[in-house]
């Protein structure tokens, strides 16, 4: 698993830890059941604070992508598809917002903004 943090980033370092990790279970790059590295070697590899990683896995474990067990370590939660795919329907539903508002900057109506996306949707279906 490869985690790559930006210092350069609005996001906190732990967001960005928690981010990453979600999209690796989220695109199967990470298998439910796979071991995670412990905390204190994530820290280490990543030249960051133990607290920082353990904020990290701590919101991974409470938005249920993660499961720790006492003695053995941290494991990638075994999922449904429903609830991949609420995540993913969440994901996307964030990315629209963005693009509505930044739309509504540029002062583009909305037929305009629903075009550009079907023409989008229909570049990625060719």
């Amino acid at each position: 698993m490869h985690i790559r943090l930006s210092n350069a980033s609005d996001k906190p370092i732990y967001e960005q830890i928690t981010q990453q990790i979600k999209q690796a279970i989220l695109t199967g790059v990470l298998k439910p059941g796979e071991v995670l590295p412990s905390i204190r070697s994530l820290a280490k590899e990543l030249k960051i604070s133990v607290v920082t990683t353990k904020r990290a896995y701590s919101d991974l474990e409470n938005d249920g992508f993660i499961e720790t067990v006492a003695g053995k370590g941290s494991f990638v939660a075994k999922r449904n598809q429903d609830f991949l795919r609420e995540e993913l329907l969440r994901q996307v539903e964030e990315s629209l917002q963005k693009a509505v508002q930044t739309a509504k900057l540029a002062g583009m109506p909305k037929e305009e903004l629903v075009e550009l996306l079907s023409l989008l949707v229909e570049e990625e279906i060719q």
